[in-house]
């Protein structure tokens, strides 16, 4: 699935591994990567640090449970012995089921962009948070890199006609928000977090996203309708 010449060899490695862990890749391409898991121990590891490490997004989306006739269609279509093949976390029916077509689509573009921007295992547990609307939807996926001085941040594929800027805010405990930069609506941006701020990104912080004028808030502060929120987590 992964095709695009701008990544180099090692972030191709963990892209590959992140679209085997969601399920992505193709017949072909799936049975590729099965065949190497046996003898690369590298590319196995990286399986199982995104098995690991971002299974527990699923935890902080609100369910989305559609008819259950819808399922049962699904689950009568697929043949006895597909359905008798191990499944991984991310291609299980119930895993879907509570996670979302919503989020499984900003999934797979936050996993491709966290391999982009160069995320791996480190040290320590990283910092994610998933970022909803009032609705319990996720519309924004951010992660703070591993040394802790910028933050990457997905966007679902949303308000791409509205004429407002989109603004990111940290907002600490018993403190006034603070805006980290604009963000795109279609695509994902890494963002410099200001010195000040760079130690404080714990899993008590909440990221925040608002509708500003073009440019940005001309106050320092919120002035639109925020249309997202949600809690740094380690995971």
């Amino acid at each position: 699935m992964s095709d695009d010449d701008t990544i180099n060899p090692a972030d191709r490695g963990k892209l590959i591994a992140a679209e085997y862990v969601l399920g992505v890749l193709g017949a072909d391409e799936r049975r590729e990567v099965e065949r190497r898991l046996a003898q690369d121990p590298a590319l196995a590891s990286e399986v199982a640090f995104w098995e690991e490490r971002l299974g527990v997004l699923a935890d902080a989306v609100t369910p989305v449970t559609p008819p259950q006739h819808t399922w049962s269609r699904i689950e009568a279509a697929i043949p006895a012995a597909a359905a008798a093949r191990p499944t991984s976390l991310w291609q299980s029916l119930t895993f879907w089921r509570s996670f979302g077509i919503a989020s499984a689509t900003l999934a797979t573009a936050s996993i491709a962009a966290f391999a982009y921007f160069g995320f791996a295992p480190a040290a320590r547990p990283p910092l994610m948070a998933t970022l909803a609307g009032s609705r319990g939807q996720p519309n924004f996926v951010a992660a703070v890199t591993a040394t802790g001085d910028s933050l990457v941040v997905v966007p679902a594929t949303l308000l791409t006609n509205d004429p407002r800027a989109i603004e990111l805010w940290l907002i600490l405990p018993n403190q006034r928000p603070r805006s980290l930069g604009l963000i795109q609506p279609g695509e994902p941006i890494r963002l410099t977090i200001p010195p000040d701020l760079a130690g404080r990104l714990t899993a008590d912080a909440t990221l925040a996203v608002s509708l500003e004028p073009p440019g940005g808030s001309p106050t320092g502060q919120p002035t639109g309708p925020v249309i997202a929120s949600g809690k740094l987590t380690s995971l």
